[in-house]
């Protein structure tokens, strides 16, 4: 039921607000650093200015060559954008505050480059620059090394389904600010939203009595440190907890207390939250018209947000089972199209989604119902032969589309059960060579070639050991340089891969990655935490597009799809 409340990121650095006079536009390099960030953020509501501001910072670091302040004079123009432009900037700012030993620098912008990539649900990343920010700050800033900690935290609860996971950093931090003056303004927020993660966390992992204790004592907290906000909050989740108790009634006084505030906040989530256990509550207590009105108001804010987790899906499952009982079929098909496209969207966003969604409503089946639905409409309101006939072939084709995708998923079946069922075997150089001598290469091969027998026995010998050494995962390599290596010519290499690996050089090396990608991904359960392009780089490729594609060619199946499967390998 958690939403992001805050973020700490975007004026970490930028203190005390000072009022100072306009200053002309050729005189603003001349100004110290901190009156430019202090003009920065008067004008915060003036792009173009704040822009004129940033770029005088950065000019001013430039001349005077100054890495640290070139770094922050980066992040304050990161700071003016979203996407892919901030994290550009904010790649400057992190690479000229490296090994600089400033209390906030790179921290804060690894900070603030994890909550860009999370808005673009890159979440794998976004956690290791987190992480990155973590690490930055855990000598000499340790309220920041706690933030990140916490942001860590959030992230693999909300984003990736890993509660459990989440908990034990959520303690560490509850830890860390129980011994700080909690009731301060510097303290009371980090500490009030900790206590609200950990109620959150429990709830989710429904541990109802530890949830109680943590939403008592944060709306303590709330209450002494005068925070209307979070005492409602904790309100809410303390309904919320009611209803997965089945205390319906206790449920609803709550959220009822809750839901004005919310609703006077603008806190848009929890007034979607405030909603769906209102109809939860009303559910569970027999009276499905007041679960219906509550569950409609949830679709509402949907249909203008667009922004909802897994947790509040149950709503759309019951409005269907609703107007399916009643004949309705028209608010039957209109909530199981949203139901099925909330279902695509979050599918690709949150990991533990599918196991989640199947327990509220099995999607093979709502799409089959879906087929039926359509077919019963079509019929009541197309007499003639041309619409009768157009929805045959509607079914046909998403019969056959089915079929294929049965027989496309049973062959990445089969061809990961291959490879898993596969070993790699290394040939040694003892073995090899005594093939050679003992004529298991066929002389017409060297005639072919033009090659010399013992050359050739010499250049395989060495591609052995080349082998051996996993020289391929150099992303640089070209036939060139392991040919200088081997001490030999480009030509010949050339042809002795061609003859006796069957392949070109390029085919032979990317095959050689990956074999080593599939025996390292079996081996080490962290690599299928990579990123596709992280991985790339790990095993010697340049980009992801050329890793999948060599992955597909060599195996059948895309890396991201064997991934999958050894984790679900792994999970059962």
């Amino acid at each position: 039921m958690r939403y992001f409340l805050w973020n700490k990121s975007l004026f970490l650095f930028l203190l005390p607000i000072i009022l100072f006079a306009q200053v002309k536009k050729t005189d603003l390099t001349r100004l110290p650093y901190d009156e430019l960030k202090e003009l920065f953020i008067k004008n915060d509501k003036n792009q173009k200015k704040q822009l004129e501001y940033a770029n005088a910072f950065l000019v001013k670091a430039k001349y005077d060559n100054s890495p640290i302040y070139k770094a922050r004079g980066f992040y304050l123009l990161s700071l003016l954008y979203k996407g892919d432009k901030a994290i550009h900037y904010l790649d400057y700012s992190i690479s000229f505050s490296k090994n600089t030993n400033d209390l906030k620098f790179p921290a804060y912008a690894y900070f603030r480059k994890a909550y860009e990539l999370k808005e673009q649900s890159r979440f794998r990343e976004a956690i290791d620059n987190f992480i990155l920010a973590e690490n930055s700050a855990r000598l000499n800033n340790t309220d920041f090394y706690f933030d990140a900690k916490f942001s860590i935290a959030l992230l693999r609860s909300e984003e990736l389904g890993e509660v459990e996971e989440a908990l034990v950093l959520y303690k560490e931090c509850f830890n860390y600010y129980k011994d700080k003056e909690v009731r301060s303004p510097k303290y009371s927020f980090a500490y009030q939203d900790v206590i609200f993660a950990l109620a959150d966390a429990h709830k989710a992992l429904e541990q109802a009595d530890s949830t109680t204790y943590y939403n008592k004592l944060g709306y303590k907290e709330a209450a002494i440190t005068k925070n209307e906000k979070y005492k409602h909050l904790f309100i809410l989740n303390e309904g919320a907890n009611h209803v997965l108790k089945k205390n319906y009634r206790v449920a609803l006084d709550s959220i009822y207390k809750a839901l004005p505030k919310m609703i006077a906040f603008k806190d848009q989530g929890n007034t979607l939250a405030s909603y769906y256990y209102l109809g939860k509550a009303y559910e569970g207590l027999g009276n499905p018209e007041a679960a219906v009105q509550n569950f409609r108001k949830v679709d509402s804010i949907y249909t203008i947000s667009k922004k909802i987790i897994p947790e509040f899906m149950g709503g759309y499952s019951f409005l269907i089972n609703y107007y399916k009982v009643r004949g309705d079929k028209e608010n039957q098909l209109k909530y199981m199209n949203i139901y099925m496209t909330i279902d695509s969207t979050l599918q690709k966003k949150y990991k533990l989604l599918t196991k989640k969604l199947n327990k509220e409503y099995d999607t093979p089946y709502l799409l089959k119902e879906k087929a039926t639905l359509i077919e019963s409409l079509q019929k009541e309101k197309i007499v003639s032969y041309t619409g009768i006939l157009m929805l045959l072939v509607l079914v046909a084709a998403i019969g056959g589309f089915a079929l294929y995708q049965y027989q496309l998923k049973k062959q990445y079946r089969s061809r990961f059960e291959k490879i898993m069922q596969q070993t790699t075997a290394v040939v040694k150089p003892e073995i090899l060579h005594s093939q050679l001598i003992e004529g298991s290469i066929s002389n017409n091969r060297y005639q072919s070639i033009g090659i010399a027998e013992e050359l050739v026995q010499q250049i395989l010998e060495k591609l052995q050991v080349f082998e051996s050494e996993s020289g391929f995962l150099d992303s640089t390599i070209t036939i060139q340089k392991v040919a200088t290596v081997l001490n030999t010519n480009s030509k010949y290499l050339s042809k002795i891969i061609n003859e006796f690996k069957g392949k070109s050089f390029v085919q032979y090396s990317n095959d050689l990655r990956i074999e080593y990608s599939i025996i390292q991904l079996k081996k080490d359960p962290k690599l299928r935490n990579y990123t596709i392009q992280a991985l790339a780089i790990e095993f010697g490729f340049n980009n992801a597009e050329s890793f999948s594609t060599a992955f597909f060619k060599k195996t059948g199946i895309k890396p991201i799809y064997f991934i999958k499967k050894l984790v679900l390998i792994e999970d059962y």
